[in-house]
């Protein structure tokens, strides 16, 4: 408390004493035996009064002690049990969770983890994928500013994830427990297999893969990539001691259309104890076309190479960068992109009148936009010569295509011109503009169809800026990729509008995410809210049905099919309220990652101890680990101390008491005939 809160206390104790005294001793008639009472209740009650309105700060010191967190992190995959450690797990487990020695030094958590880490006290070893990065970057998030050391027992194989090694904070020791078989056996193993999802027919494909060899001795194996029954390379390929691994690349034949499966297969003479990942297949999709995009400039700017880079993540786009006064004819491309176009590009919007091709017109402080309003009319500009910075804001309601926001309000501005921008006819915003988080009512991604032609307005430069900052909130270009790509498929289509749009994968591996995702659209082309979508999948060895709802989210509908087995399945859409359908299939290649492995990952788990100061330890030295983290110097115990402060004014008992002397001292003055 303060000194003027003291000053003020000594005050009211001086006040009530004094009124106390005047009431039943100075202005008293009479002087009776009860006038003491009767003064100590008065007393009591002006003074409690006089404290609830000074209300000082009552503080009170607590100690508590707080333990260094201990979490005890358990692999759940399901390599653990392939690998016929899970006993051993669920064993180290217990003994280092139920030593009491370590329940008294170490607030104890224990948590499992496959592709996400969670509490747990229980453990089923079913994991379809792991993934130890994940469990770093939890740790960091629950034991902020705190050094704690962290027991991991697994087996080190990582399916999914960054590297783990670098992963973990340097300064928290970590303790790999490591189980399985330690012992080096003869292993041979396609490590990755890389192909394009898609290939052109009568072109060859490249197929890249990583090879793997465990052994001690010098070996000759046999590599192939077969179809069905026909074997489309073969290879010998030689390891030894010294060399362990290889990397071959070979070019396939894309003869047959549609969707081609393929078997990589690695062989020796020798006795494998694990032949599960000597095999693995993959698919890939031969189409017949190739959309052909003409990106026309002027000028150089980094937005070119963002934009085709872009484009060109989807292996059936090939862009061309050419300029206006150069390109000749437009019969070659599907799509035309006008990047900050002026009068040079006249002679490309005159032969774009009779060659009816889509555009996508990109503005910027570069363009002529007298020149842009007189060549079309979906968007009119009036424009200054002053520059400004755009703001991007995602329209949820926009429904020409399905299109998620991955935070285009947190990237940085794009600029264009200073000015108002009116929309003609039928236009539709999936970005609006804002400067400096106002509202502009303007677009800045607009989409606009007129007879049969389509045409995509971007108005602003640096969108390069775009794709580097997904990059840095995805550590991938994938999102910003894909959101260009859906530009790029508005305008390579001029398909009439379909009430259902499907979309899904062609193949699925076992143990990834299978979802397919829908939208159904109102006779006035809005997404309809009420739609009631499912789905029948139907296996077409088996012959079995499975019906599914699918689930409304942002302007789509989706429904997520995993732990269905492998194999070939139709499937059906269908809104049940109009009975439009969608029908398809696709196929769920046999591939179970978790079953690729021999050993448990030591080289990395030994690093991970070392970048972390930790070590790592054997499933026979868990007492020597129990034993180190009892030792430890720096794991002590902290006796931490807590300041209460609680007003006066929060004391119920207090004014319980004024509420009982003021009673009290009316009874008795009632009973003395004082009233």
């Amino acid at each position: 408390m303060t000194t003027i809160t003291v000053l003020l206390i000594l005050l009211s104790i001086v006040i009530a004493g004094s009124l106390s005294f005047f009431q039943y001793y100075y202005k008293a008639k009479t002087k009776l035996k009860s006038n003491l009472v009767l003064a100590f209740l008065r007393f009591v009650s002006i003074l409690g009064i006089l404290l609830l309105l000074i209300n000082p700060i009552i503080s009170r010191n607590t100690y508590e002690i707080v333990k260094t967190p201990l979490p005890i992190v358990v692999d759940n995959s399901s390599s653990i049990f392939n690998l016929k450690a899970n006993a051993t797990a669920f064993k180290l487990y217990k003994k280092v969770f139920q030593n009491k020695a370590i329940q008294d030094k170490f607030d104890v958590q224990t948590y499992r983890f496959d592709s996400e880490i969670e509490q747990s006290e229980e453990f089923d070893f079913k994991g379809k994928q792991t993934n130890i990065d994940v469990v770093a970057k939890s740790l960091k998030s629950i034991y902020k500013n705190v050094v704690f050391p962290t027991v991991l027992i697994t087996d080190g194989n990582q399916t999914s994830g960054n590297d783990y090694v670098y992963s973990f904070d340097a300064n928290n020791k970590v303790y790999p427990l490591v189980v399985g078989d330690t012992t080096t056996y003869l292993d041979l193993k396609i490590n990755q297999l890389n192909a394009n999802k898609y290939a052109f027919q009568k072109n060859k494909f490249p197929v890249e893969v990583f090879l793997q060899y465990s052994g001690s001795k010098n070996l000759n194996a046999d590599f192939s990539i077969s179809q069905g029954n026909s074997v489309l390379t073969k290879q010998t390929v030689s390891f030894s001691p010294s060399k362990k691994s290889a990397i071959l690349t070979v070019l396939l034949p894309a003869d047959k259309v549609g969707l081609q499966i393929f078997k990589a297969t690695i062989s020796s003479k020798e006795k494998e104890k694990n032949t599960y990942n000597n095999t693995k297949n993959f698919a890939v999709e031969v189409i017949d076309q190739k959309t052909n995009i003409a990106i026309v400039t002027a000028i150089n700017h980094p937005d070119i190479g963002a934009l085709k880079r872009a484009i060109e993540s989807n292996v059936q786009r090939k862009v061309t960068v050419v300029k206006p006064n150069v390109i000749k004819s437009l019969q070659d491309y599907s799509i035309l992109i006008l990047y900050q176009p002026t009068a040079e590009f006249k002679s490309v919007f005159e032969k774009n009148k009779l060659a009816g091709i889509n555009t996508f017109i990109i503005t910027g402080t570069n363009t002529d936009f007298n020149f842009l309003n007189q060549q079309q009319d979906n968007i009119v500009f009036r424009m200054s010569g002053q520059k400004e910075d755009y703001l991007a804001e995602f329209n949820s309601q926009f429904n020409l295509f399905a299109m998620e926001d991955f935070g285009f309000s947190t990237f940085p501005p794009l600029q264009n011109a200073f000015g108002t921008i009116k929309v003609n006819g039928n236009v539709s915003t999936l970005l609006s503009s804002k400067i400096r988080n106002v509202n502009t009512n303007s677009p800045l991604l607009a989409f606009a169809e007129n007879q049969g032609r389509r045409a995509a307005f971007f108005l602003g430069e640096n969108s390069w800026k775009w794709r580097l900052q997904s990059h840095i909130d995805n550590q991938s270009y994938e999102k910003y990729d894909l959101f260009v790509d859906k530009i790029i498929q508005f305008l390579a289509s001029n398909n009439s509008k379909k009430s259902l749009v499907v979309n899904h994968e062609n193949f699925y591996n076992t143990g990834e995410s299978i979802e397919i995702s829908a939208q159904y659209f109102n006779k006035n082309y809005e997404f309809d809210e009420k739609a009631r979508l499912t789905i029948a999948v139907t296996n077409t060895k088996t012959k079995q049905t499975k019906n599914f709802d699918l689930l409304k989210g942002n302007n789509v509908y989706r429904v997520n099919l995993d732990g269905i087995s492998a194999g070939t399945y139709n499937f059906s859409v269908k809104e049940l309220n109009s009975n439009t359908v969608y029908s398809n299939h696709f196929e769920i290649l046999e591939f179970d990652i978790e079953k690729q492995f021999v050993n448990p990952d030591l080289e990395r788990l030994t690093q991970l101890a070392a970048q972390t100061q930790g070590k790592v330890y054997y499933p026979n030295q868990a007492d020597v680990l129990i034993k180190s983290l009892l030792e430890n110097e720096n794991y002590k115990a902290i006796e931490k101390s807590i300041v209460a402060k609680t007003p006066l004014i929060d004391w119920v008992w207090l004014l319980v008491l004024i509420a009982i002397s003021l009673a009290t001292e009316w009874f008795i003055r009632k009973y003395n005939g004082m009233l």
